[in-house]
């Protein structure tokens, strides 16, 4: 995929970077990414969470760009920026006017092998850190979601949040950060991403010119231990405050590259309304869906809504429902699984596979229209496939038929390949 005429410059330094350009002059802006292949699918009990506190101490600051310097410098010239964690990687953005899109690329090259680690900034960030993780804690929503991940996997990384687990945040010292920042972020585990008002062959020369002297470090292929096969269902029950009960389902799904994941996605677009791959938020109304017809137009749920991610590894497909007052768990979740036994009993038509694909392409495009969700999608694609994954997206979605979702469906959309988690509010004493 490409803007107007401009193909997508590919190219790999000595040490290891790779580069993706892209040009869009619709707009004097450019927003440019760098990818680390690191997050919590790279981290080992004892130093789960290693990967986001990492990310915040890069905002610490190096001799040459003091911590405060960076953030007077992105707002004296228009720029906002950023940094995101997630399972397979750690993410670091900035969008701004292209004139000045020079400055980030100094930034990036600096603290990629500068950053300080300050022993007080690290204690600091300790204190920062645990305060977000309790303040996530007092969420019912990610209080169940973390008790199924450990459900849903007893072996693979995947298990722990990307926050960490407590114990390993007031346990962990400087030098771990430092080693872990050492380890993963270098050249050979990097992509850096651009879209914008820039000439492409000119900031390659600007980018070899200041990332090739960077050594390219070692090659960090940190791959975790392989999930066993599910072979029956899995329930998780968590009390707590509050008054709303929460139902979540999720199975078992397949990686990003496999071939199943893209029936999976139109067979999401169905069910609960197409899911934004991207990771930044998108949405469109999914009143029209199976899921909400069959669980909030009748009163039983007060919403209802699906993930689903592109992974490295298989993951999970989520499913998020919030029960209506005083309805019941079990009557739920059988309303749920009614609608799943009609996909598995062959009762999709051409027609709305056909509406769920349109569903699914409109999210996708809407998700590739700025130039910052142009640099995001050539640094995320190379996370877990390629670039070619997403320059083929809409075509491959497009040739889904009935059998491939059945086929999928019957795959996947099994008791025995999921997790049941509820949520139950001491507050008015729900139960299933």
């Amino acid at each position: 995929m490409s803007v107007g005429t401009k193909p997508i410059l590919r190219a790999q330094l000595q040490n290891g970077l790779k580069i993706r350009l892209l040009e869009n002059h619709t707009a004097p802006a450019a927003s440019c990414w760098i990818w680390y292949r690191v997050g919590s699918r790279n981290e080992q009990p004892g130093l789960t969470g290693i990967s986001h506190w990492v990310e915040h101490m890069q905002f610490k600051g190096t001799p040459t760009f003091p911590a405060g310097v960076l953030d007077r410098a992105m707002s004296l010239h228009g720029g906002t920026w950023n940094a995101m964690t997630w399972l397979d990687f750690t993410t670091y953005l900035a969008t701004m006017p292209a004139d000045h899109i020079d400055l980030v690329l100094r930034l990036e090259a600096d603290r990629m092998v500068n950053s300080l680690y300050d022993p007080e900034e690290v204690e600091s960030e300790r204190t920062v850190i645990i305060s977000e993780r309790q303040g996530r804690e007092n969420q019912p929503t990610f209080r169940i979601e973390e008790q199924m991940q450990r459900a849903a996997f007893n072996v693979h990384s995947y298990r722990h949040e990307v926050i960490g687990d407590l114990a390993d945040l007031q346990s962990m010292s400087r030098d771990d950060l430092y080693a872990h920042y050492q380890r993963g972020y270098n050249p050979s585990n990097a992509v850096l991403a651009m879209a914008g008002d820039i000439d492409a062959q000119a900031m390659l020369r600007r980018i070899e010119e200041l990332y090739e002297p960077i050594p390219s470090g070692e090659h960090w292929d940190q791959s975790p231990s392989s999930e066993p096969q599910q072979t029956e269902e899995r329930r998780v029950e968590v009390q707590g405050p509050g008054k709303t009960c929460f139902l979540k389902v999720a199975y078992h799904a397949p990686a990003g590259p496999d071939p199943d994941f893209l029936p999976l996605v139109v067979l999401d677009s169905m069910l609960s309304g197409a899911s934004s791959l991207s990771l930044l938020g998108s949405a469109l109304s999914n009143k029209t869906t199976r899921l909400y017809r069959a669980l909030v137009e009748p009163g039983l749920a007060a919403g209802v809504g699906g993930g689903l991610w592109a992974t490295i590894d298989p993951y999970l497909y989520w499913f998020h429902i919030t029960l209506a007052p005083e309805q019941k768990v079990e009557k739920v979740l059988a309303a749920f699984d009614t609608e799943i036994t009609k996909i598995l009993e062959k009762t999709v038509t051409r027609i709305e596979i056909e509406k769920a694909i349109k569903q699914a392409r409109a999210l996708f495009s809407y998700d590739y229209e700025t130039i910052t969700r142009q640099a995001f999608w050539l640094g995320f694609s190379e996370m877990f496939s390629e670039h070619t994954w997403v320059e083929e997206y809409l075509d491959r979605i497009q040739t889904m038929r009935p059998e491939d979702l059945l086929e999928t469906a019957c795959k996947y959309l099994i008791p025995e390949n999921r997790i049941v988690g509820v949520y139950v509010p001491t507050g008015v004493g729900i139960h299933a």
